[in-house]
């Protein structure tokens, strides 16, 4: 299932901005998995802000996932 790969691929991700290896650090020495009046949460495995998925500085990544949802075959509509 692409979703479920797409999922694994943002968990596995090494390239997290400073904000969020800052946040996890916090997270990590306090012990908890909400921090910054729920602002950020860890839910398996991946990092919440707002309640949605942070998605890593990764471009591939990023790309893909943009591909997945934005390129679908023209019969589906009709091609308009």
């Amino acid at each position: 299932m692409e979703g479920i790969d797409i999922l694994d691929k943002i968990r596995k991700s090494e390239a997290k901005d400073n904000e969020v290896v800052k946040v996890v650090e916090e997270m990590k020495k306090a012990g908890v998995k909400i921090l910054r009046d729920e602002k950020w949460r860890e839910k398996d495995g991946l990092m919440l802000k707002e309640g949605k998925v942070y998605m890593p500085k990764d471009k591939a990544l990023r790309v893909e996932i943009i591909r997945l949802h934005h390129d679908t075959p023209m019969e589906e509509h009709g091609g308009q």
